[in-house]
């Protein structure tokens, strides 16, 4: 009796092990099933974005040979060389039509985005948007200026479009748009305009080799742990970050859904910090006021801008965490001499805490909640093979831990840094940049070396870029010699990444205090004009 049933409840335990199996096939099935149709309809889409591409390619150099053909003596070449000041008012005093200026920018970027590919579209309406600028009683500040936006920055861009700007063209982003190397499966990889073995760095790389080349006179980027100054140092253009919330963000897409600790920021990049000045005033006015009323009503303080008192000025070295290879300690240290020569006050300064601000604060902060969230865009998606490290640790649900109270501690480490601020009584501070650009493969594997970027954006203090020079022969031959703080494998890697960067652009950091967006800008522009004036004397 016994055996007969076990020997029944084995019989109906197998049957139910032959249903499990086969719904687990089935299941299994399905899934791959249905994780193949998504691929198909991810590939699906990447083709359809890719012939808009190239759709938008063609239109725009059809729009261009038809253009030249109807203005032969046009010299589009004397546009281009033109800065954003000059052209504004050229264009205002009707030297020069703002068709002219238009279609020189759009011959310059097909140009451009052959060689770096750094373009994800053109704006097919952009003839539509000059049309109806032309017809404005009110020009504004940016009339008939054509001008590049990152990828994911919202089209309608009002502000712009009141201050007479002609949005023409989108960049290149790399994908979750979390990385010093711009690249994803839709539109490739963006390299250096300076160097194609170099990158143009992320995560604005597209708008930093668009500019760079000169393909762009004005663009527009945003700023996460460096994201705007890091391809300007890169690409050898001027750079600057905000406040946060200084400029609205509104119609930008986050990189990361739910960060709190670590604010995102849009700023102008360019050629030259009068451009980025002027671009600060187009945007800091009542229309953008009314559009986000949680942007604090401040207009652009061009008195501040424009002031010539001397400065006490803060500078480190180092920050402790990434030892600056020797081009970028010889410029800083270049930058200081010429700073002090000109009259103003030079104090050594310590950033508190380097590697407590970029571990706990910045890090943690990205991937607090284990990196589920970017993990969830590789998923979904066909991870770029430049992203391989990051997508590979954000698989990993354990990670990072949970941070609880960043918020807060974010506030504390402010509250500590600005202490030490007071104490020296310092305007401004100038710091080392991150430069020269990344060999290709490496800014995957060295996001940590953004150290020197990523703490403004934890402390909300507005900071810019300026390029003051280029990677020496000498530089190069010190190089061999370099091992870092420690000589570890992040070091070593540092090291790799910047070989090969005789004659690649390197640049300065400037900061202020929070609000005091002017009078950055005003310290920017100060170590502009007196490398410029000790080039012209060379």
């Amino acid at each position: 009796m016994q055996s007969e049933k076990l020997h029944k409840f084995l019989f109906d335990y197998e049957v139910e092990l032959k249903v499990v199996a086969a719904l687990g096939f089935c299941f299994a099935v399905s899934l791959y099933g249905m994780r193949w149709v998504k691929k198909k309809m991810i590939l699906k889409r990447i083709s359809k974005e890719r012939k808009r591409r190239e759709s938008s390619l063609q239109y725009m150099e059809q729009m261009v040979e038809k253009f030249k053909k109807q203005n032969p003596d046009m010299s589009l070449q004397e546009i281009l060389n033109l800065s954003l000041p000059e052209l504004t008012k050229k264009v205002e005093d009707g030297s020069i039509p703002p068709d002219g200026v238009l279609y020189s920018y759009v011959a310059k970027a097909l140009e451009v985005n052959k060689d770096v590919n750094c373009v994800t579209v053109f704006m097919s309406d952009c003839e539509t948007q000059l049309q109806d600028v032309k017809k404005r009683k009110q020009k504004g500040l940016l009339y008939g200026i054509p001008v590049s936006i990152k990828e994911h920055v919202g089209y309608q861009v009002i502000c712009f479009k009141k201050q007479g700007a002609v949005i023409f063209v989108k960049t290149n982003v790399p994908q979750t748009l979390i990385s010093f190397e711009t690249s994803n499966p839709i539109y490739g990889h963006t390299v250096n305009p300076h160097n194609h073995k170099k990158g143009a760095s992320g995560s604005t790389g597209g708008e930093g080799a668009l500019i760079g080349g000169g393909g762009s006179v004005l663009g527009i980027g945003t700023d996460l742990g460096g994201s705007i100054r890091v391809p300007a140092s890169f690409c050898g253009i001027a750079g600057f970050k905000p406040t946060t919330k200084r400029l609205s963000i509104q119609g930008v897409r986050p990189c990361i859904d739910g960060l709190l600790s670590v604010q995102l920021c849009i700023g102008p990049m360019a050629r030259d910090v009068d451009s980025l000045a002027l671009c600060m005033k187009a945007l800091l006015c009542d229309e953008m006021f009314k559009l986000d009323p949680t942007v604090p009503p401040l207009l652009f303080n061009e008195e501040v801008y424009l002031t010539s008192k001397p400065l006490r000025i803060g500078y480190y070295e180092t920050d402790g965490f990434t030892l600056p290879n020797p081009a970028m300690k010889r410029v800083l240290l270049e930058t200081k001499t010429l700073l002090e020569e000109a009259g103003h006050t030079l104090i050594p300064f310590k950033p508190p805490q380097i590697d407590y601000m970029l571990n706990e604060l910045f890090i943690k902060a990205l991937l607090g909640d284990g990196g589920q969230t970017l993990h969830e865009k590789f998923k979904n998606n066909v991870a770029d093979p430049h992203l391989k490290e990051m997508a590979f640790l954000c698989s990993i649900p354990s990670a990072v831990k949970k941070i609880l109270s960043l918020i807060l501690r974010t506030f504390e480490y402010q509250t500590k840094f600005i202490a030490e601020w007071r104490k020296l009584k310092l305007d401004v501070l100038l710091a080392p940049m991150l430069g020269p650009a990344f060999n290709t493969g490496y800014p995957g594997k060295l996001l940590v070396t953004g150290s020197y970027t990523m703490l403004f954006n934890i402390i909300e203090f507005p900071a810019g870029v300026v390029p003051v020079g280029s990677v020496t022969k000498t530089d190069e031959e010190e190089l061999s010699h370099y091992k870092g703080h420690y000589n570890d494998i992040l070091d070593k890697l540092f090291k790799k990444a910047v070989e090969g960067g005789v004659g690649l652009p390197l640049s300065v950091q400037c900061v202020a205090l929070p609000y005091q967006d002017e009078l950055c800008l005003r310290f920017m522009k100060e170590v502009e004009t007196l490398h410029q004036n000790k080039k012209k004397k060379a």
